[in-house]
């Protein structure tokens, strides 16, 4: 089984960063793809940004050019550094990878990102 563990979520002024980490654990699994959705009050859930085991990286349009995924495929951990937040990045944030042969999709819990003004 598969578990993630997300840290780094908490409260920013406009204009600041963070950086979200996403650890995955368990035996028998190799992680395959991994990214990070997240889901606004009133909101669907979008995508931010996934990154490929060979390193190929997909951006949603509201983060490309301020937002960047990155991945330490021997610590089975993915990173997204936000820059130059926003209000409207205000969200839960939640890390999603797909694992093992048969390419199970697992969550996690969320981290929650309050961008203030």
């Amino acid at each position: 089984q598969v578990q993630l563990v997300e840290s780094g979520g908490g409260l920013v002024q406009a204009g600041g960063s963070l950086r979200l980490s996403c650890a995955a654990s368990g035996s028998g699994f190799s992680i395959n793809t991994m990214g990070w959705y997240r889901q606004a009050p009133g909101k669907q859930r979008e995508l931010v940004a996934d990154s490929t085991k060979i390193g190929s990286t997909n951006y949603g349009d509201s983060v490309k050019g301020r937002f960047t995924i990155s991945r330490d495929n021997a610590k089975n951990t993915v990173y997204l550094q936000m820059n130059s937040l926003k209000p409207e990045d205000t969200a839960v944030y939640y890390c999603k990878v797909r694992a093992g042969i048969r390419d199970l999709e697992v969550w996690g819990q969320g981290t929650l990102v309050t961008v203030s003004s």
